[in-house]
């Protein structure tokens, strides 16, 4: 089956981009090379094509309380024009997928899904809407959506794009009238520097892209944004969170609010956290310049204890660092091995966030 491609398709081409097939479609990998566009998102501003998203609108008079049900995160009392991040979870509490959700206005939330999950989540979605006074809108063939991440993101968002954004903070969005249109804008983002997400029709978008280019803003591949967020300790679905690796696992149960009344994977998940789990989440840097990869073995006094979720060379700290899921008495300072092709290499347990972000609270 051929590759969908996003409305910016043309633009990379013509850019010089390296394309490459990616959750259905055809994507930018990189333009030049994959450093320079990560250093340029930690020092400058970079924009991201990430059309290829998805996008469901919940409106309808039960809206909160069908998101609350199928949404770990916890949105009783949230005022409309913030974000939360959270999963959508099994009974087994294992993961369908995780995500950014937008409180539009009372009973309007958008749901941003990962591009690999669309079909899957959609029809999870509609399969617990049952008994809910809900309407569910995919929207992911209309909206396009530009990530511009870095220090400057704010500046070149208000004078390039024309749209004000300072008056957001982090996790916070809003609804724009702009070109006769309705655009949504949030200061979010997947690479650990300030930065902001924009939706708009395809149109808007290529236009906005036009903008950023012109004004010297940085054209980004997927590539840089997997070294940016893996830095920044963010999770990517299907490698640290899967319907096998549960948010408690993860080290993310801070986003699974067990004090709401009920949504579908809680009581697996509190079980988890009470009990206790097999296998967790963990950093690991190596020695030398090694680079461990998804899948490569972990082991301990010779034993396998784990294997490698992610691994990377990192670019802004130039450490050989991994995620890897590994047994649960594996914890912090402990010292293991990485088990590269046949040679083995020594590694320390560290948290697994390499880098320290710089959101604008």
């Amino acid at each position: 089956m051929q590759n969908k491609t996003t409305c910016l398709y043309d633009k990379h081409v013509k850019l010089g981009a390296l394309m490459s097939p990616f959750a259905g479609y055809e994507m930018p990998i990189q333009y030049t090379d994959i450093t320079s566009e990560h250093n340029a998102v930690r020092h400058h501003c970079g924009v991201f094509d990430v059309s290829h998203m998805g996008e469901v609108i919940v409106s309808g008079h039960d809206a909160e309380k069908y998101v609350n049900h199928i949404f770990t995160n916890d949105f009783t009392g949230v005022p409309s024009g913030k974000v939360l991040y959270g999963m959508f979870c099994y009974p087994d509490g294992g993961v369908v997928d995780d995500t950014c959700i937008s409180k539009l206005d009372t009973n309007l939330y958008l749901m941003t899904i990962n591009a690999s999950n669309i079909d899957k989540d959609v029809a999870w979605f509609e399969e617990n809407a049952k008994g809910y006074d809900v309407v569910l809108c995919h929207k992911s063939e209309y909206y396009g959506q530009l990530a511009v991440q870095g220090p400057e993101a704010e500046e070149k968002v208000q004078e390039l794009l024309g749209i004000k954004c300072d008056d957001l903070k982090f996790y916070e969005v809003k609804t724009v009238e702009k070109f006769d249109e309705t655009i949504i804008i949030s200061r979010t983002g997947y690479t650990g520097e300030d930065g902001f997400e924009i939706y708009g029709t395809h149109k808007f978008i290529v236009d906005c892209w036009d903008k950023l280019i012109a004004g010297g803003v940085t054209p980004c591949g997927l590539g840089c944004r997997d070294t940016l967020r893996f830095e920044a300790g963010l999770p990517l679905y299907g490698d640290e969170l899967t319907d096998k690796i549960s948010p408690v696992m993860a080290g993310l149960s801070m986003f699974a609010k067990f004090d709401k009344e009920e949504f579908i994977g809680k009581e697996a998940l509190l079980k988890q956290k009470t009990e206790g789990v097999a296998q967790r989440l963990r950093g690991i840097e190596l020695e030398g310049n090694a680079i461990p990869r998804h899948g490569y073995k972990i082991l301990k006094d010779g034993k396998e204890v784990g294997e490698v979720t992610t691994g990377y060379r990192l670019i802004s700290v130039d450490k050989s660092c991994a995620v890897a899921l590994v047994d649960a008495d594996i914890k912090l300072g402990d010292q293991v091995e990485v088990q590269i092709r046949k040679k083995i290499f020594p590694g320390t347990v560290i948290k697994k966030k390499f880098y320290e972000t710089k959101y604008k609270k």
